[in-house]
């Protein structure tokens, strides 16, 4: 069974959810960028923020590829449906920056 999870004081809450909210508007803002072919998929894979997104959301901000491709591609190369860039394992890495430089 899991640990309860910690009682946070007020201000420890606040200090996370800020933090919480410029994680997601850094992964918004790399999404964008790739999407608007300002960053490559390949130069967004070696961003650290990317490794926050699931593999589904980084594949659908690549140029050309749109919610059915995206899907397809999992599919065909076997990445689970919540899988994050940063837990891809050595192989599945390897194909994601191949995908990645196939899109860019």
């Amino acid at each position: 069974m899991a640990a309860p999870l910690p009682t946070l004081s007020p201000e420890d809450r606040a200090a996370a959810l800020e933090k919480a909210l410029v994680v997601r508007r850094e992964r918004a803002e790399l999404k964008r960028r790739m999407k608007a072919r300002e960053v490559t998929a390949s130069e967004a894979l070696a961003d650290p923020v990317a490794a926050g997104l699931k593999v589904s959301e980084f594949l659908r901000s690549m140029p050309g590829v749109g919610t059915a491709r995206a899907q397809r591609i999992m599919v065909d190369y076997g990445f689970q449906p919540n899988r994050r860039i940063g837990g891809l394992g050595v192989r599945q890495a390897e194909v994601m920056a191949e995908i990645a430089r196939k899109h860019s």
